[in-house]
């Protein structure tokens, strides 16, 4: 699926910003840009954009404003300079609030949001959910999140393993796990993170998988015990 987006963005170096971000993503493809909330109204009647990325502080009519003119909105990422009005974007049930300067990394979480939003309310819809990592300084590639065997830390990077092949990716164990679902995968030691599905067996403090022995770390044994026979 392509999600189509529109910039609403009176700075041409953020406008710039963000089209160089939706570029790297080909499921996003930025479809119109807007330097004023007001010029973008007639599109907005006429089109239905998938991801709306908006700006706060605008000539004529603020984002926020504009914001609570629509009536029929998409998703809308918030893009701002201004992390002070955060709390009141996510009032207006925004999908996220990104502060610039918009890093890739924290851009690329934001886009994952879209894609789970999109998931959770297609009914019916048997798509595979995934999430998007940046395996070198350009490329971002798709990962299906029941491929994932489990995630190993190398320090300041991981080690994704899935059947297929493994990616190297420069984010902790931590930050990585965090954007992962408490449902499908658990942290089991300071340098694990495993898919819950893809263990086959709990002994003692360990789990197998695949035919590998894993050790659970002691902070973490009661939950991971927990969590796997409940």
């Amino acid at each position: 699926m392509i999600l189509k987006c529109v910039i609403i963005d009176d700075e041409p170096l953020a406008v710039k910003v963000i089209e160089n971000h939706i570029s790297q993503i080909k499921e996003l493809q930025s479809v119109a840009v807007f330097n004023n909330a007001i010029d973008s109204m007639e599109y907005l009647r006429e089109n239905k954009p998938d991801l709306l990325f908006l700006d706060l502080n605008m000539p004529v009519l603020d984002g926020f404003s504009f914001l609570e003119s629509l009536d029929d909105k998409p998703m809308v990422i918030i893009t701002s300079a201004h992390a002070e009005h955060a709390a009141k974007g996510f009032d207006l049930e925004v999908l996220d609030y990104l502060v610039k300067p918009i890093s890739l990394p924290r851009f690329i979480k934001a886009i994952n949001k879209a894609m789970a939003k999109l998931k959770n309310d297609s009914k019916g819809d048997s798509t595979q959910e995934y999430i998007f990592v940046k395996v070198d300084k350009k490329k971002m590639k798709k990962i299906y999140l029941d491929e994932i065997v489990l995630i190993e830390s190398l320090k300041d990077y991981i080690k994704i393993i899935t059947p297929k092949e493994n990616h190297i990716v420069h984010k902790t164990l931590s930050a990585f796990t965090d954007e992962l679902s408490d449902e499908k995968f658990i942290r089991i030691h300071r340098s694990y993170t495993v898919s819950i599905d893809k263990i086959d067996a709990l002994e003692g403090n360990s789990v197998e998988i695949k035919g590998k022995r894993y050790v659970i770390g002691r902070s973490y044994l009661e939950d991971v015990k927990a969590r796997i026979l409940e």
